[in-house]
Formats: C-alpha cells, structure tokens, sequence
C-alpha cells in the first residue's frame, strides 16, 4: 500500500558526488523514520542514514561527514547527497519508510533499490 520509487544513481568516479531521491506514495498517514540502506556483492544490507520526523539523524561510521540524509515532509521524499564518494561506496542503495498508513494501521516499506558504481 505504500510504494517507494529511489532515483538518482549511477556511475561515478571516486571523489566524485552524487544525489540519490526516494519518494513515498500510497494510503499513507505519517511517516516517522525514512533511511537508505546499501548492500555490496556478497556483503549484508547495512544502514548508510537515517532521519526522523523531526529532522533527527544517525549515520554510519563510514559516510560520516560525507553523506547527508534529508527530506521533504510535504512530498514524502528523502534525500541523500553523497560526496567525496569512494570505491567502497559502491552498492545497490534502498530506502525506507516506516509510519501509519490511513486506516490506522502502521507499515514499513522498502524501495527496488538503485546502483551506485564509483570506479576510475
């Protein structure tokens, strides 16, 4: 009942930035937390940023500093600017949403995911 749709990724060289875009749709309530997770070949999903309602964040160690996670309440959509972008970075990058849909009940979604490659 809620579908998420990222845009954003693509090829990059290391050092580089990119922009990735998650927006929410659907018979959708609130939505507490949104974050992107990211998952590389033969490694676990693990959480890149979170942010909640109210503009809280939490980042993983490694993209701190240069990762920022942001979103717009009024369009359902979050955000993460990526810079300074390594090789390691490179992974399919999820979203998420978790919230209250309109009938009162809560739910939690995950996007298809989008690739970020960053090579030379």
């Amino acid at each position: 009942q809620v579908q998420l749709v990222e845009s954003g990724g693509g090829l990059v060289q290391p050092g580089g930035s990119l922009r990735l875009s998650c927006a929410a749709s659907g018979s959708i309530f609130s939505i507490n937390a949104m974050g992107w997770h990211r998952q590389a070949p033969g490694k676990q999903r693990e959480l890149v940023a979170a942010i909640t309602s109210g503009g809280t964040t939490n980042y993983a160690d490694s993209v701190k500093g240069r990762f920022t996670i942001s979103r717009d309440n009024a369009k359902n959509t979050v955000y993460l600017q990526m810079n300074s972008l390594k090789v390691e970075d490179t992974a399919v990058y999820h979203c998420n949403a978790g919230g209250v849909l309109t009938n009162g009940r809560g739910f939690e979604s995950w996007g298809r995911g989008t690739q970020v490659t960053v090579s030379s």
